[in-house]
């Protein structure tokens, strides 16, 4: 299945393409993961081209496999009229007759604060419910430590209401937040 959803630009923002991780992404992917503010915040820290290779493979198969579809977003470069990646937005753990999913995502530190995750967030949303609404999925969930309020903000803006504090358990140091969308 190879998906691709296009968000017309706003006024404040710029037209977002989401589409599935490509070979050609891993140089980009490895300068987005030299952010220590990324880095910090994900279990598995691109360093290396290999890193990158295998992250863009591992998120290939799991496309193959229809349980974890990872969209890189995209929005159009000025410098050389093509694509640049800003951000990444998963739905993981997909099973049919299951309910709930989960919604995951990162966002480039040039992206940060411009609307970009919260559109995106909420497109990959939207498209979850529609695709799968047959295999009954009608909750998602979006993940997040406590000391990350911007992350609190995203999930609000894209329609993920605050459910509950979670505990510290591995291999997240902290306590975190759940927040749920359903389906409408």
């Amino acid at each position: 299945m190879s998906v691709v959803l296009r968000l017309p630009a706003t006024a404040s923002t710029a037209e977002l393409v989401l589409r599935p991780w490509r070979d050609a992404d891993v140089e980009a992917l490895l300068e987005i993961y030299r952010d220590p503010e990324l880095r910090a915040r994900t279990r598995r820290p691109v360093r290396t081209v290999a890193d990158a290779r295998r992250w863009v493979a591992r998120h290939r198969q799991g496309w193959a496999a229809g349980r974890r579809f990872c969209f890189a977003v995209c929005e159009p470069d000025p410098v050389d009229g093509g694509q640049r990646l800003v951000a990444c937005v998963v739905l993981k753990d997909v099973t049919p007759g299951r309910p709930d999913a989960e919604v995951g995502y990162w966002t480039a530190a040039p992206a940060r604060g411009r609307g970009v995750a919260p559109r995106a967030v909420d497109a990959v949303s939207r498209w979850a419910f529609t695709r799968f609404a047959a295999t009954g999925l009608t909750r998602l969930e979006l993940l997040h430590e406590v000391d990350n309020p911007a992350s609190c903000r995203v999930a609000e803006k894209s329609g993920y209401a605050f459910v509950e504090v979670l505990p510290a358990r591995p291999p997240y140091p902290g306590d975190g937040h759940r927040h749920v969308r359903l389906r409408d």
